[in-house]
């Protein structure tokens, strides 16, 4: 008779589960549970997928796990049933996605963190150094945010990212203390403000659903007051004693999503997101597990929270790509957090002012049920939208004379302007006007953007660096010229055009320090003082600026010209994402569209009939051309050093495919982008009208890819519902 074994997930990209004897010290072991194992010449931490299961025929003599690191299994019944079903869906490797579940501190062999909170306070020393103005920069902010109460290490860690040294300093002189709570720790409350008529049929809709499973979508226009329905809903079910999980898509959104959740709410609130130190994330995600925290702040990652005492699930900014994950387990936190619901049986809520064709879609199917807020609580009007035809007129660098005109109305006035350019640097181009070369990255053959400020030439799909040439390489000539704009020549000419005009700069160059983000933006929130700031997609969400009133897109062509049939509904999205930070408060807003193209049909539709009716647009063409949401797509990519390599292996994957699949492939063919970081790329392309058709067909194809000759000469990964091609 064959010994009953432990089958466990280990975190490497292999799709398969390993066979265990238990550990010598006995039983105890439940599925959920970490363990130590041998592992190739070392030892790995592994999570118990089942027990006393039959070993693998052939598995040989196997080995036994070490040891046993739980006494109670950290993952629960609903997370590792809904995690078995991630890794079937996204054809991951099950070890990679269980190893997501856990902080990284969790994966080591290591005691459990304690689970009270660490907090920070002001001593009475330290109040007296706050009014007295003793201290500067980070020191005197940590102050300045201590003097509110005690706050926790992971609300510091979102609000003022980099702070531990400014405490450390603070606490050697005695201004502050560090100290321990728990989740019964009451915290100061701010009044809710009136909700609007729309605002309370969207709070009792999905009030109404709590203790069972329904998604909804909720499609509020920018600035209509998304977040005080989240605030609201959070609070009801804080009042059922349950736990709420609100997500957001970047880590940038954090800070100030945190800040009005602590206003609120009265409970401490946990943060789970990649830029927390890992012990203090670990510890979060531990309060949860145990249901001590009930409000759970997070980015994608965040989505496997284990939830004991679920309420409600929150996705803002549902649309948002930042949810996919691109590398490794390539999960979709929105639609993970949509079956976690179902599993929970509690309701999920996604909002955006810009919702997906994918969501859309599900309302037309009645899969998602739709709730509307189409009002701006106390601003005056929706801003106002003009197109502005670049063709045949005489720009300064890139901008028009109405573009320029309209930025020196709103400054005069005392008001802010943005000026956006999804595109950082000085100029995607630096060209020789003499012989046409131009300077090129050798490692993916696509124009290197210069960077006046770095005075280098950087390639912003592998980070390539090089010098500036002093003259041409081909032909020796001495004036290279620029071409095109960036943020930061933007930055330069409306610097110059405006010298007694704060004008700031607001990309991934200006906020590479953790904290520089939310610091630019606090200086503009705090003061009704002018101000210009030109920035990239980091401005474009949910960004509060009440003296911001004009809105210039300094370019949308890019988008209208792709070939990514994506690509539309992103720049609507992104235009009316980026408008909607015009006129959020009382005062009036304006939106210039700068184009070459005034008479593109998706930019009037958008300016004549809003974003619903484009979307609705897409869709049918979506629906007339069989493309998601009404196909279902799995691609293949494949990278190495040689391009037979890459052709050789997507051939024999192209061949494994089972006969009479009856899927529609496209490929083998080069990647987009053929050539990244020095690697050549191509890529197959599967679809079918039928998901569970599609899944059916993969799921033996995908297990035997790992068996192919050739798979052993490339990095190869598949990604299901791919969001882009490249």
């Amino acid at each position: 008779m064959l010994p009953a074994v432990l089958r466990v997930a280990l975190p490497v990209p292999l799709p398969t589960l390993f066979d265990y004897l238990p550990p010598a010290s006995g039983g105890g072991v439940r599925p959920g549970s970490r363990v130590l194992v041998p592992f190739g010449r070392g030892k790995a931490v592994g999570v118990v997928v089942a027990t006393d299961v039959a070993p693998a025929v052939g598995a040989g003599r196997l080995k036994r796990a070490l040891r046993l690191l739980d006494a109670e299994p950290l993952l629960d019944v609903e997370l590792m049933q809904t995690l078995a079903w991630a890794a079937d869906y996204w054809l991951g490797a099950p070890g990679e996605a269980y190893a997501n579940a856990l902080p990284l501190a969790l994966r080591e062999a290591k005691p459990l963190p304690p689970l009270g909170e660490e907090t920070w306070s002001l001593t009475i020393i330290g109040r007296s150094a706050l009014d007295a103005g003793s201290r500067r920069g980070g020191s005197r902010t940590l102050l300045a945010e201590l003097a509110t109460g005690p706050l926790g290490a992971a609300e510091l860690d979102a609000c003022l990212p980099g702070w531990r040294a400014a405490a450390r300093r603070l606490l050697a002189a005695g201004l502050v203390e560090r100290g321990e709570r728990t989740a019964g720790s009451a915290l100061a409350t701010r009044a809710a403000p009136p909700l609007s008529v729309e605002q309370q049929d969207a709070v009792a809709a999905v009030a109404g659903s709590l203790g069972h499973y329904q998604p909804f979508l909720l499609d509020g226009v920018t600035g209509s007051g998304k977040t005080e329905v989240y605030l609201a809903l959070i609070e009801r079910a804080l009042a059922q004693g349950r736990q709420s999980l609100l997500l957001v898509p970047e880590i940038g959104l954090a800070p100030q999503t945190l800040r009005r959740l602590r206003e609120r709410l009265g409970v401490p609130v946990e943060v789970i997101h990649s830029n927390l130190a890992e012990g203090e994330r670990a510890r979060a995600w531990l309060r949860a597990r145990s249901g001590e925290a009930k409000v759970i702040l997070g980015t994608r990652s965040a989505v496997f929270t284990p939830l004991p005492q679920a309420g409600l699930v929150i996705v803002d900014e549902e649309h948002d790509g930042a949810y996919k994950q691109q590398d490794g387990f390539r999960y979709h936190a929105r639609d993970l957090a949509v079956v976690r619901a179902r599993a929970l049986g509690v309701p999920v809520l996604l909002g955006s002012g810009t919702p997906s064709l994918e969501s859309l879609a599900n309302v037309e199917a009645g899969r998602y049920r739709a709730l509307h807020l189409r009002a701006r609580p106390g601003a005056v009007h929706p801003p106002t939208v003009q197109i502005v035809d670049m063709r045949a007129q005489r720009l300064d660098h890139g901008l028009s004379p109405t573009l320029l005109h309209a930025v020196a109305e709103t400054v005069t006035r005392g008001e802010q302007a943005l000026v956006f350019k999804n595109r950082r640097g000085y100029a995607p181009v630096l060209y020789c006007h003499a012989c046409g070369w131009h300077a090129d990255c050798p490692r993916c053959e696509r124009p290197l953007t210069l960077h006046a400020g770095r005075r280098a030439l950087v390639c912003h799909h592998c980070d390539h660096h090089a010098r500036i040439p002093a003259a041409c390489p081909a032909c020796g000539a001495a004036e290279l010229k620029p071409q095109g704009q960036g943020t930061e020549r933007l930055e330069e000419a409306l610097a110059a055009r405006f010298p007694d005009v704060p004008v700031l700069r607001i990309d991934r160059e200006t906020t590479r320090r953790r904290d520089a983000f939310e610091h630019l933006l606090d200086g503009l929130r705090d003061e009704a003082k002018p101000a210009i700031l030109v920035g990239t997609q980091m401005l474009a969400k949910g960004h509060d600026l009440p003296n911001l009133t004009l809105v210039a897109i300094a370019g949308v062509d890019e988008g209208l010209l792709s070939v990514d049939f994506r690509a539309s509904e992103r720049l609507a999205q992104q235009l009316v994402q980026v408008a909607g930070r015009a006129g959020r408060a009382t005062k009036p807003g304006r939106v210039l569209l700068q184009t070459h193209h005034p008479d593109h049909p998706l930019l009037r539709q958008l300016l004549a009939q809003g974003y619903a009716a484009a979307a609705q647009s897409l869709l049918a063409e979506r629906r007339q051309v069989m493309l998601p949401p009404y196909a279902h797509q799995v691609l293949l990519r494949a990278e190495a050093a040689q391009r037979t390599a890459v052709d050789t292996f997507l051939a024999a994957a192209c061949a494994a495919l089972p006969p009479g699949h009856g899927l529609q492939v496209a490929g083998p063919m080069p990647a987009p982008m053929p050539l990244r970081a020095g690697r050549q790329r191509g890529q197959l392309l599967l679809e079918a009208a039928n998901r569970r058709e599609l899944h059916a067909a993969l799921r033996p194809w995908a297990a035997q890819l790992v068996h192919l000759p050739a798979a052993r000469k490339v990095r190869w990964s598949l990604d299901v519902d791919p969001i882009d091609l490249y």
